[in-house]
């Protein structure tokens, strides 16, 4: 019975693999193409596979030839007279073990197969996307202020999920509606793209315009950025193809100014990418940045996916400015050039000129016909963003402490005084961890070794460097066993 039961249980081991296997496809081991482009395979030891292509090439190419007098009929003739002894004379074949780790494609580099539909349902079911105004209560909870950037991102995101899930509506075509946010390092660009996808629960894709080069070039083609969503939705190539792609720092593939070498990292990328923003079937390939021969290569509609693009855009304020200031004039109620120096939210009177004059091409900007801009932050902001957010830092560190068993408290002067430096540093909200994580290193060190601390309020004063953190030890309800019988002994 324990063998037959052994046996019951390799079996289901088995099945179970062969399940595992069965969810991706072949690929070809010499033209690296997956089964669905390349047609039936034929399986080879090692799980190598060789699509019927290359197989007949490789037989005509092999009947081209003679090998070492292969096709000579006398040596034929010998061959079948005594085989057995003389066996295949100045001849060695390929060992298969030899490759070994070759044949059998890592998971990373299999192509999920496309399940068949059964019916003809949406993707996506229309009734259970969240209208803006839920999406934009749930990025409220992460993200503090920016309520002009979150109304946009929110209405835009809604009505792309619904063109993707109904695809027409009354013979109608509705276009792809890309973005382009532009807002001062720090004020949450990357951050607001995060939050979103993981509400929304689609495959994400952040990537970043700096390593982007023209194809043929040093440098990740344009291509990669589909590539890193493929990887995203786990090689599944009809999840990838209803993602979000967020690229970063797309201000620095601005076209160079005052140059006579070709602009491969500049202008060149902004005249790839155009296919890619408009929508097109793209050949990326599996598990890799680059294409190679050893990568199989797979074809990803962009039609569905949405493309946000963001940047700081720095000088762009100048640019801004220089515009604004041809309109003053002199005479009474007229428009001093100094008027706009101190305006802070100088980046939302930018328009299509403006970006052209940066360095971005029109053809690029046509593809992205929303453009929004994101407020630096302010004093008041930088408060919220320790204390508001289900995220913030401050809670971080408390449940940190409180692991400890020890409580900790930020009075409202201490969150000013670390929002003044913050202010100061000029980063935005990334200096708010360097600053905590300045001051708060010789608490976390120095709590852990006194078990009667039971509260640390964090003062002004500690972090201007005028004084230091209020300590509160634990009443005497809290102290151990150990400790009471001290007490009585001293008592006595």
């Amino acid at each position: 019975m324990a063998d037959f039961d052994e046996k019951d249980k390799d079996q289901k081991d088995a099945l179970t693999e062969d399940q595992k296997e069965s969810d991706y496809e072949d690929v070809c081991f010499i033209c690296r193409r997956p089964e669905s482009k390349a047609g039936k395979m034929f399986k080879l030891p090692n799980n190598i596979c060789v699509c019927n292509d290359c197989m007949h090439k490789t037989m005509d190419t092999v009947s081209q030839f003679d090998y070492q007098g292969m096709l000579d009929p006398n040596f034929m003739n010998s061959l079948n007279q005594d085989m057995s002894k003389k066996g295949f004379p100045n001849i060695r074949f390929l060992n298969i073990a030899d490759l070994q780790g070759e044949g059998g494609i890592p998971n990373k580099q299999k192509i999920k197969k496309k399940k068949k539909s059964e019916g003809s349902e949406p993707v996506l079911d229309i009734r259970n996307i969240p209208p803006p105004h839920r999406i934009k209560a749930q990025l409220d909870d992460y993200v503090i202020g920016q309520e002009h950037a979150k109304k946009v991102i929110s209405v835009a995101v809604y009505n792309h999920y619904k063109r993707v899930a109904t695809g027409t509506m009354d013979d109608i075509e509705i276009e792809k509606s890309n973005m382009l946010m532009i807002g001062p390092t720090g004020c949450g660009k990357t951050y607001l793209v995060k939050t979103l996808a993981r509400l929304l629960d689609v495959p994400l894709a952040i990537t970043d315009a700096t390593s982007l080069t023209e194809a043929g070039y040093i440098g990740d083609d344009i291509e990669s950025v589909v590539s890193k969503l493929l990887a995203a939705a786990d090689n599944d190539v009809e999840k990838a193809e209803r993602g979000i792609i967020f690229i970063d720092e797309i201000d620095k593939i601005a076209k160079k100014k005052n140059t006579t070498s070709r602009d491969v990292s500049g202008e060149s990328v902004q005249q790839g990418m155009l296919r890619l923003l408009e929508g097109a079937e793209v050949e990326v390939p599996v598990g890799a940045n680059s294409k190679n021969a050893m990568v199989p290569l797979t074809t990803i509609n962009t039609r569905n996916i949405l493309f946000i693009c963001g940047g700081a855009f720095p000088d762009l304020e100048e640019i801004i400015k220089q515009r604004l200031r041809r309109q003053t004039s002199i005479g009474f109620n007229a428009e001093l050039k100094d008027k706009y120096d101190n305006d802070t939210d100088i980046l939302s009177k930018v328009t299509i000129e403006d970006l052209k004059k940066f360095g971005m091409i029109p053809e690029f900007l046509g593809r992205l016909p929303i453009i929004y801009t994101l407020k630096a932050l302010d004093k008041d902001m930088m408060v919220r963003i320790l204390k508001e957010p289900k995220n913030a830092i401050l809670k971080q560190y408390q449940k940190l402490l409180e692991l400890d068993e020890v409580q900790l408290c930020f009075d409202d002067g201490a969150l000013e005084a670390i929002a003044e430096k913050a202010m100061k540093k000029d980063i935005g909200a990334r200096a708010l961890r360097a600053i905590i994580e300045d001051f708060m290193l010789d608490i976390m060190y120095e709590i852990p070794k006194d078990d009667n601390i039971g509260k640390v309020t964090i003062t002004r004063e500690y972090i201007e460097g005028a004084g230091g953190p209020v300590i509160d030890i634990r009443n005497s309800a809290a102290i151990s066993a150990d400790g009471l019988k001290a007490i009585e002994v001293q008592e006595k």
